[in-house]
C-alpha cells in the first residue's frame, strides 16, 4: 500500500508543478537581472516546482534598443547564464531564462534551458515583430533561418534550434517545447508543431508591453493554443523595471491548461511575483489519445524535432495541491457560468424532446411523477416543450402511482407541482397489480410476511413502468423517461423498467448534482411561476429515495444514499474516471483535495446547499471502491439497452451509441487492486 506521502505528493500522481517569474528589471543590467532571477529561481525551487518560465529577454531587459548591440552588455548576460548554470546544480525546476546571444556572426534572442547545472538547449525566436513600436529585425535574426544546431553560452555548449523537445527521462509525460512572445501571435505558432510531435508543456517567454485591452488579446491566445495543442501553456511577461522610454508593462503572466486559466498574476504589480499551478499531464495524454483528429493532424505534420533528454528528479512528499478541484464537476463554480450551464442544459433537454415529438408525429405525453428528483426535472422540460410546441400543457398525461412505500411528502409534492404546471394530472394506486404479482410469483409478503427483497421492490417498479406504456398505447402518447446519469453509472435502475426504461429520456445523461442546480435553477427564475418554485424547492429539501420500502407513511423510509453512497462523492468519481479515465488513487487523490480543502472559495456560495459536507479519506476510499466495482462489473448490461436522449452534459453520457462502450461482462478486479494497493486507508 502507498505511504502517505506517496498518495499525497502530485507528481506521483502526473502532474507537475509549474511557475512564471516576473522579477524587478534593471534596464540594460545583466548583473542586477541575474540575481533577481536568482532570488526567482530559488523560490520556485523551495515552491518544488518542475519548471520556471522568465520573460523575454529577462537578463538583458527588452526594451533596450540598440543597447543590444553593445557589446559589453552581451557579454554580461552571456555571464549572467553561466552563473545560473552553476547555481541550479541543485535546483528541481529547468530553468527558462532569456538573453540575447551572439551566434555565429547574428543576435538571436533566445531561451536558454537550464537545469540542475547544465545546459540543455538554447531556443531562438522564429517570429519577430517589425510593425507599429516593434522593430525587433533591427536587431536579430530569426531562429527560422539558423544554419547551425548547436551554440555555445560562455563556453558551454548545446543543442540551438526551434526543433527542441526537452523530455524528462523520469517524467513521461512530461515534455517541454519552448517559444518566445510573438511566436504565439502567428496562425501557426511553433507550438503548434511541437505539441503534434509530442510536447505536453509549452512555455512562451515573453516581454509584452501593456496597451488598452491586450490583457484579453493574451487571454484567448493562450486559452486557444493550450486547448488546440492538449497543453499546459505558461506565458510569462515583462513588468515592473522595463523601460517606459515609450511603453508600458504590466507583467500579465498565466498559466493554461487544455483552455482553462488555472493561475494569472497580478497585473501591474510592483513587486516581483512567482505565480504557480499544478498542471495534469496525465490527463493532457488522456485527451490527446481520446482525439484522434489530433492524432490525424499529428500524422500530417512534417516537421522533425530533436529530444533533448534530462533527468527531473521530482521532489517527494507533500506539496499541497496549487489547483482548484471543483467538489461539482458537473457544475461550475460561479454565477454566470452557472446560470449559462443551466441554460443550456434544459434547453438541450427541451430541444432534444420537441424534435422527438416531432419527428414521431407524437402530441402527447405520458410521465410518471413521484415527487423527486428526477421526474420533476422530466416534467419541467415536458412543460417547456410543449410550450415551444405551442400544445397546451393538458397534452402532458401525468400520473402519480403509490405504492406500499409512497409517502405523504412525496405524494403531495407530485399533486402540487403537476397542479402548479397545468398538467393533466391523474393518480393511479399500484398496490393492487403489485400484490396480484407477488402472490402469482409466491413471495412471501403475499402470505402476510414483511419479506422487503429486491424482488419485492422490483415488482413495484415494473408495475409502474407497465402501467406508463399501456396508458402511452392507449392515448397515443410517449413515455417520458426520467432516469439520470448517476443512476446509470451506479445501475440504481431496475432493467427494462421504471427509471431505465421509457421511448424518450431527456435525464439520461444529466448526473444527479446537476439535476439538482437545473430544478433551483429553474425555481429562481419563477418561469413556472410562484407556485411551482415553492414545490420545487420542496423536493430538493426532500430525502433521494426509490421509496420501494415502508415506512412511517410521513417521509420517505429509504435513503438511496446510504446504499450507493453520497451522489456528490460519486458523481466526482463518474466525472473523473469517464471523462479522464484517471486511476482511482488519482481520483482518490483528487476527491480527498475537493472536500477538504476549507480555503475561501472551496464550496462556492451560490450553489446554495445547507450542507456543506466534508468526506475523510476512508469515506472517500469507501464508496470509490463501491463506484468500482458498480461501474465496471454490475451494471453495464443496463448501460448497454438505454432509451434515446440527447447528450448534455460536457462529462459525457453513458449511452453506448455516445461517449461510452464496454463489454457488459467485465471484471473491476483490476481498478479495484490499483485503489487498494496505492490508497492508504487513512491519513
Amino acid at each position: 500500500m502507498a505511504s502517505k506521502d506517496e498518495f499525497l505528493n502530485i507528481y506521483h500522481h502526473g502532474m507537475a508543478r509549474v511557475a512564471t517569474a516576473t522579477p524587478s528589471v534593471t534596464v540594460a543590467d545583466p548583473d542586477a537581472n541575474l540575481a533577481a532571477t536568482l532570488e526567482m529561481a530559488e523560490a520556485a525551487h523551495a515552491e518544488g516546482t518542475a519548471l520556471l518560465v522568465c520573460p523575454e529577454l529577462g537578463l538583458s531587459g527588452y526594451a533596450i534598443d540598440d543597447l543590444l548591440l553593445q557589446d559589453a552588455m552581451l557579454d554580461r548576460a552571456e555571464a549572467a547564464v553561466v552563473a545560473l548554470i552553476e547555481a541550479s546544480a541543485n535546483w528541481t525546476p529547468v530553468l527558462l531564462v532569456g538573453l540575447p546571444l551572439r551566434v555565429m556572426g547574428r543576435l538571436y534572442n533566445v531561451a536558454a534551458v537550464i537545469h540542475r547545472g547544465a545546459l540543455l538547449g538554447i531556443v531562438p525566436k522564429t517570429f519577430l515583430p517589425n510593425y507599429r513600436e516593434f522593430y525587433e529585425r533591427r536587431h536579430f535574426a530569426s531562429g527560422a533561418d539558423a544554419r547551425v544546431d548547436h551554440a555555445v553560452i560562455a563556453g558551454h555548449e548545446a543543442p540551438f534550434g526551434t526543433d527542441l523537445i526537452f523530455q524528462a527521462q523520469d517524467m513521461p509525460d512530461f515534455s517541454l517545447a519552448v517559444e518566445i512572445c510573438e511566436d504565439v501571435w502567428v496562425p501557426t505558432p511553433p507550438s503548434s508543431a511541437a505539441a503534434m510531435a509530442g510536447a505536453a508543456v509549452i512555455a512562451n517567454l515573453s516581454a509584452s508591453n501593456v496597451t488598452v485591452g491586450k490583457s484579453d488579446f493574451r487571454h484567448a491566445l493562450c486559452r486557444v493554443q493550450s486547448a488546440r495543442c492538449f497543453a499546459a501553456y505558461i506565458y510569462s511577461a515583462a513588468g515592473h523595471g522595463e523601460s517606459t522610454t515609450d511603453l508600458a508593462w504590466d507583467g500579465h503572466a498565466m498559466i493554461y491548461e487544455n483552455g482553462t486559466l488555472l493561475a494569472e498574476s497580478e497585473r501591474f504589480a510592483v513587486k516581483p511575483q512567482l505565480l504557480t499551478a499544478d498542471v495534469d499531464l496525465e490527463v493532457l495524454r488522456q485527451d490527446r489519445i481520446r482525439h484522434g483528429s489530433f492524432n490525424d493532424c499529428a500524422a500530417l505534420e512534417n516537421s522533425e524535432f530533436r529530444r533533448i533528454p534530462f533527468t527531473l528528479n521530482a521532489p517527494k512528499g507533500d506539496l499541497g495541491l496549487q489547483r482548484e478541484v471543483d467538489r461539482f464537476p458537473y457544475v461550475p463554480n460561479n454565477d454566470a457560468k452557472l446560470d449559462e450551464l443551466c441554460f443550456e442544459a434544459y434547453n438541450i433537454q427541451v430541444a432534444g424532446l420537441v424534435q422527438r415529438l416531432e419527428a414521431s408525429r407524437i402530441e402527447k405525453i405520458v410521465i410518471g411523477v413521484s415527487g423527486g428528483l428526477d421526474s420533476t426535472q422530466a416534467l419541467l422540460v415536458a412543460a417547456q416543450a410543449m410550450d415551444r410546441l405551442g400544445h397546451p400543457r393538458t397534452n402532458i398525461l401525468a400520473y402519480t402511482m403509490p405504492g406500499f412505500a409512497t409517502s405523504s411528502s412525496t405524494k403531495s409534492a407530485a399533486h402540487d407541482l403537476m397542479a402548479a404546471l397545468g398538467v393533466t394530472a391523474d393518480e393511479i394506486s399500484i398496490d393492487a397489480v403489485s400484490r396480484q404479482t407477488l402472490e402469482d410469483i409466491g413471495h412471501p409478503y403475499a402470505e402476510g410476511v414483511n419479506d422487503y427483497d429486491v424482488t419485492f421492490e422490483n415488482v413495484q417498479a415494473g408495475a409502474r413502468t407497465a402501467t406508463l406504456f399501456r396508458l402511452a398505447n392507449h392515448q397515443g402518447a410517449l413515455v417520458l423517461g426520467t432516469g439520470d446519469l448517476s443512476e446509470l453509472a451506479l445501475g440504481w435502475c431496475t432493467y427494462g423498467v421504471g427509471d431505465h426504461m421509457s421511448h424518450y429520456n431527456v435525464n439520461g445523461s444529466v448526473s444527479k448534482t446537476l439535476i439538482q442546480h437545473l430544478i433551483r435553477w429553474v425555481a429562481a427564475s419563477r418561469r413556472f411561476g410562484e407556485d411551482a418554485s415553492e414545490v420545487c424547492l420542496r423536493i430538493l429539501a426532500t430525502e433521494i429515495s426509490p421509496e420501494l420500502v415502508p415506512g412511517d407513511g410521513e417521509t420517505p423510509s429509504q435513503k438511496t444514499e446510504d446504499v450507493v453512497g453520497p451522489y456528490e462523492l460519486q458523481d466526482f468519481n463518474l466525472f473523473h474516471i469517464s471523462r479522464f479515465g484517471l486511476k482511482p488513487s488519482k481520483v482518490a487523490f483528487l476527491s480527498w483535495h475537493a472536500w477538504n480543502d476549507k480555503s475561501e472559495g472551496a464550496f462556492p456560495p451560490h450553489l446554495a446547499i445547507e450542507k456543506q459536507n466534508e468526506y475523510d479519506l476512508a469515506t472517500i476510499r469507501k464508496w470509490l471502491r463501491s463506484f468500482l466495482w458498480r461501474f465496471f462489473q454490475t451494471s453495464q448490461f443496463k448501460r448497454s439497452a438505454v432509451p434515446n436522449g440527447p447528450k448534455v452534459a460536457s462529462g459525457g453520457s453513458l449511452s453506448p451509441r455516445g461517449d461510452w462502450r464496454a463489454p457488459s461482462d467485465s471484471s473491476s478486479a483490476a481498478w479495484i487492486k490499483e485503489l487498494e494497493e496505492n490508497v492508504p486507508e487513512k491519513l
